[in-house]
């Protein structure tokens, strides 16, 4: 499997709006707009490393068909309160913004609750049960990417449900995966493995 990068951000606070990330150096006191296109600028410069080739130069971009897909939910959120979007949507989008990717919403057909008690019961008896819920759309020219970024948040250890049934409707076979997730602590947790087990071929 093709995993040149994995990206995983600790966010707890959420801006509507990023700007196009310039930073390099983290500072004391840096808000989270700053903070996002900080950590999208190590990841988008690392992803234009695992792609280049060694006879392309940095001022030479590297060119894929590229997919960025995402999951994200917005409304209350723990410690944060009602936000509009949630970050891993903002991540996406700023990934896009660097690589010239198109992007894909993952949404359900079933919306979670936008008060954040309600959908931890919700999203509890999803894990809990195996489910896999339906996804409102789906990619029509699937075949046609080269290079898929795969975005998510991490539930209590864990991707959302609706991310297995986003992974397990396609053929990953000879695609490169390059995953990445917003979370409060707790990392990877072991989702980059669940990936590999799911998408065989990639």
């Amino acid at each position: 499997m093709k995993l040149p990068v994995v990206f995983s951000s600790a966010i707890r606070y959420n801006k509507s709006t990023v700007k196009k990330p310039k930073l390099l150096i983290p500072e004391r006191g840096m808000n989270m707009k700053r903070l996002i296109a900080l950590l999208t600028t190590v990841v988008v410069t690392a992803v234009s490393s695992a792609f280049s080739s060694p006879d392309t130069t940095a001022e030479e971009p590297h060119h894929d068909n590229e997919l960025i897909t995402y999951f994200s939910r917005a409304g209350e959120n723990h410690n944060v309160g009602v936000v509009e979007r949630g970050n891993t949507d903002l991540l996406a989008e700023i990934v896009a913004e660097e690589t010239g990717g198109e992007l894909f919403r993952i949404e359900t057909v079933r919306e979670y609750p936008s008060a954040y008690d309600e959908m931890l019961t919700v999203a509890t008896e999803e894990r809990t049960n195996k489910e896999r819920p339906e996804l409102k759309t789906s990619i029509e020219n699937f075949g046609s990417y080269d290079v898929i970024f795969v975005g998510y948040p991490i539930w209590w250890g864990d991707m959302p449900m609706a991310m297995y049934s986003f992974l397990e409707s396609y053929d990953w076979d000879g695609k490169t995966i390059i995953p990445f997730n917003t979370h409060e602590g707790s990392g990877q947790a072991n989702t980059v493995t669940t990936i590999k087990g799911i998408c065989e071929g990639a």
